[in-house]
């Protein structure tokens, strides 16, 4: 498929491609594989994000015991505020936000004496704050701060772990560079700096899952059930404590395999954990999933116990459900790893993905989407709004399902929307998580508006047109 908005960019032929009988073929003739994580070309309006945004907003921004503190200008630090809603048994992490403010005056002369007043500053203010997260913006690594001899000094006058995210925006093609950078300082900061007593033979960490609207209520009760115990989440409703002791976890659970890897690859080389890649959404890969770390652990009983109790209970409301949806097709347009995890999740309800869309995904995200979507299936790499909306006018799905920054052009053209990046409502991981997600996708399809828009909405009514003449 060629789109119309792309004539003056044709560089983007090689982002979108169609699910063939041989796999993928691109736009642009070649055999090539669909193009991804390389930089967005000039004039091309990407809506990525930023490193800073990634480490800040997706790795280090969950945890919910620490000062999160911006240095850079205050809009970098309103931009981290209160966007995400991953939540916690405390509100602290998102209640607060923190910012060194550079001025001019500082970028002139310095601000490493004012990043160090800032951090004494909220910890004095906040002491039950357990450590203070720094995140480093582009101004202030384009005049050269030493945020990370600050952070050394800082914990020595507040004595508590100040942890410094080399995190500059500038850094990476994308904001996913900046889950490299969160993984990567934690592990070599925290990870590992306390040695716990006590039992952790049945122990596991859940990589890669960071609460959007309380998604670990509904998985981790399960594994619970099966009789393990869950040391740390990575990152969500996490403490900067559980992070010490991480490493004492027998088996890291891998969710998000597009931000979350990079640490479970660096605690099997140095600590020999082993880890295991999972699905948490829909029936058949939360299953797995189940299945899997029971199996690791010798608790496969257990485990059939777990999954035909939850299957139970949801099996009628899903029946429902797929009868309401049936033959529908659906566009997906997520971050990254989401538009492979909700191809199987929506076919079990009844939902043809026929479209798929990753903000920052990687050739392996890709592989995985084309391995999982049906011949004929348009694929796009870091879509721009117009090839967005060429999509939704020019394809017609019957759902679209993304975040916020896309949520009104779906609107605007009359199509049904489910905020798939941080949930109007949720949560909607596990077995329980899937009845609400059927819930959200039904209120949205079936919402008597879209009638209204078709028959009134477009064109403007010549009455209402007359009167504004």
């Amino acid at each position: 498929m060629k789109f119309k908005c792309n004539i003056a960019l044709t560089e983007r032929e090689g982002h979108i491609a169609i699910k063939g009988q041989d796999g993928c073929q691109r736009s642009d003739g070649s055999n090539c594989f669909i193009k991804s994580n390389v930089p967005t070309t000039p004039g091309d309006m990407t809506e990525r994000g930023c490193t800073y945004a990634g480490c800040r907003g997706v790795v280090g921004g969950p945890v919910k015991d620490v000062i999160q503190l911006t240095h850079g200008p205050i809009g970098c630090a309103f931009f981290s505020w209160g966007y995400r809603p991953h939540l916690a048994e405390t509100d602290f992490h998102m209640k607060y936000t923190f910012v060194s403010d550079m001025n001019e005056s500082n970028i002139v002369f310095g601000g490493e004496k004012k990043l160090l007043q800032c951090i004494v500053e909220a910890a004095q203010e906040f002491p039950e704050a357990k450590g203070v997260f720094v995140y480093n913006t582009c101004s202030t690594a384009l005049i050269g701060d030493d945020g990370k001899d600050v952070a050394k000094q800082a914990t020595e006058i507040i004595g508590k772990p100040v942890v410094f995210f080399e995190c500059e925006g500038f850094r990476g093609v994308s904001q996913s560079a900046g889950h490299h950078v969160g993984n990567e300082t934690i592990f070599k900061e925290l990870v590992g700096s306390v040695e716990p007593e006590g039992d952790f033979s049945n122990s596991i960490n859940i990589i890669g899952d960071y609460n959007i609207k309380n998604d670990i209520r509904t998985f981790e009760p399960l594994f619970e059930a099966m009789g393990l115990q869950i040391i740390a989440r990575f990152t969500g409703n996490v403490s900067v404590d559980d992070l010490k002791i991480m490493h004492k976890a027998q088996l890291n659970v891998v969710h998000c395999q597009r931000s979350a890897t990079y640490i479970a690859e660096m605690m099997r080389d140095k600590y020999g954990t082993p880890f295991i890649d999972v699905t948490l959404w829909g029936i058949k890969h939360m299953s797995k999933a189940l299945r899997d770390t029971a199996a690791f652990f010798g608790l496969e009983d257990r485990a059939e116990e777990v999954i035909a109790a939850e299957l139970a209970k949801i099996k009628p409301k899903i029946d429902y459900y797929r009868e309401r949806f049936a033959g529908k097709t659906a566009f997906v347009y997520q971050g990254g790893p989401r538009s492979w995890h909700w191809i199987e999740l929506l076919r079990e309800i009844g939902i043809e993905v026929m479209y798929a869309a990753t903000t920052f995904g990687h050739e392996d995200d890709y592989q995985k989407i084309f391995s999982q979507i049906s011949d004929g299936a348009l694929v796009v790499d870091n879509p721009n709004v117009p090839e967005i909306e060429e999509i939704l006018r020019e394809c017609k799905p019957d759902l679209f399902i993304s975040g916020n920054k896309e949520k009104y052009v779906a609107y605007k053209l009359g199509v049904p929307f489910v905020n798939g990046h941080t949930y109007d409502t949720g949560p909607y991981a596990g077995f329980s998580g899937m009845v609400n997600f059927a819930r959200d996708i039904d209120k949205a399809l079936h919402a008597p508006i879209w009638g209204l828009l078709s028959q009134q909405g477009r064109p403007v009514p010549s009455s209402l047109s007359a009167a504004g003449d």
